[in-house]
């Protein structure tokens, strides 16, 4: 038993006895916090911000981007008031970029535009947030803690675009911005939804239209968009024909303003078959009433299905139902 121990003590001595390195994976720097250092890796600090800087930029054009990120993020915690600390937010946008984390770059830029509203190349950056977010309204998934691909979201790419607009509503992009906040509404699916996307998709043509007006081709697109959207909601739309009008009324607007547009002739179908569309909803109520023996109510939507599209269908098949209306109760009248 005593030889056990004496064995033990000898080896225990042995290991204090050798010198030997201990790596210290994390390491705690006012101002930065705990943060991972691998052995070895601290070549990349520097005590000034225009030196840990440079070699943020160093290690980013070299496709380092570990120690891009590193260094850039360090320039932008420890030195946020200097003259470097814009280009250093930046870097870190371009980093989660470089890495295809494309909803934590659009947070980096959305700090830095909001934080520094003075930095040089702004433009620049609101075009790289509008790129981030047309690729996530192409369909691009949502991560999950930033890592694992978990579902598309037309609701959070609107946000983005709403953000970029905000940065900058008269910027380069943001007229198209406000388009495709349309777009993405219109990719919803209603049954998910408390409103109609339709609905949603109109607003925010319209406030293209409206915002952007002195754009030509940003308001004529937008207005025969918004025509577009209501022409869609009104094929859905079973006994509500206000949304037809409203439809019909856009496109009106529309060929008024832009009579020479290559789309005219187009919004012009649309109408004839929202006509359409009215007068076989018309129909549709008419025939209710006339199951009903509501002789009064349905005279009256045979009429109007009639006076909305003259030249339809339903037109022909409502003028021989008030005829074989008027006959009956003329012979009802003669009986009494």
């Amino acid at each position: 038993m005593n030889h056990w121990w004496v064995r033990l003590l000898l080896v225990a001595l042995c290991v204090l006895a050798i010198p030997c390195t201990c790596p210290a994976p994390l390491v705690y720097r006012p101002g930065e916090g705990w943060v991972y250092e691998s052995v070895g890796g601290g070549n990349w600090l520097r005590t000034r911000a225009k030196e840990q800087l440079e070699v943020a930029q160093s290690a980013f054009d070299s496709q380092d981007y570990a120690t891009a990120f590193k260094a850039a993020r360090r320039t932008a915690r420890v030195w946020p008031l200097s003259d470097y600390a814009p280009k250093a937010q930046y870097l870190l946008g371009r980093y989660y970029e470089a890495k295809h984390q494309d909803e934590r770059a659009f947070r980096e830029y959305q700090k830095l535009v909001q934080k520094y509203p003075k930095i040089e190349n702004y433009q620049e950056i609101l075009t790289r947030q509008f790129a981030i977010a047309n690729r996530f309204l192409a369909g691009q998934w949502f991560r999950l803690w930033g890592y694992i691909p978990f579902f598309p979201s037309m609701d959070k790419t609107v946000a983005m675009y709403d953000k970029l607009i905000k940065n900058g509503p008269y910027s380069e992009v943001a007229p198209r911005a406000q388009m495709n906040i349309g777009a993405a509404r219109e990719k919803q699916v209603s049954f998910f939804n408390r409103v109609d996307p339709f609905r949603e998709a109109v607003k925010a043509y319209e406030t293209a239209a409206d915002r952007y007006r002195d754009n030509k081709e940003i308001a004529s697109e937008a207005i025969y968009k918004a025509g577009y959207a209501y022409y869609k909601q009104a094929k859905k739309a079973e006994y509500d024909q206000s949304v037809a009008g409203q439809a019909i009324s856009t496109f009106d607007d529309f060929i008024t303003l832009y009579p020479s547009d290559e789309r005219a002739a187009e919004a012009q179908r649309l109408k004839g078959a929202l006509k359409t569309e009215q007068a076989r909803g018309s129909f549709e109520i008419a025939r209710y009433y006339e199951k009903k023996k509501r002789w009064l109510g349905a005279l009256t939507y045979y009429n109007e299905a009639y006076l909305r599209d003259p030249n339809s269908q339903y037109a022909e098949l409502a003028k021989q139902r008030i005829d074989a209306i008027k006959k009956r109760t003329e012979a009802q009248a003669a009986e009494n």
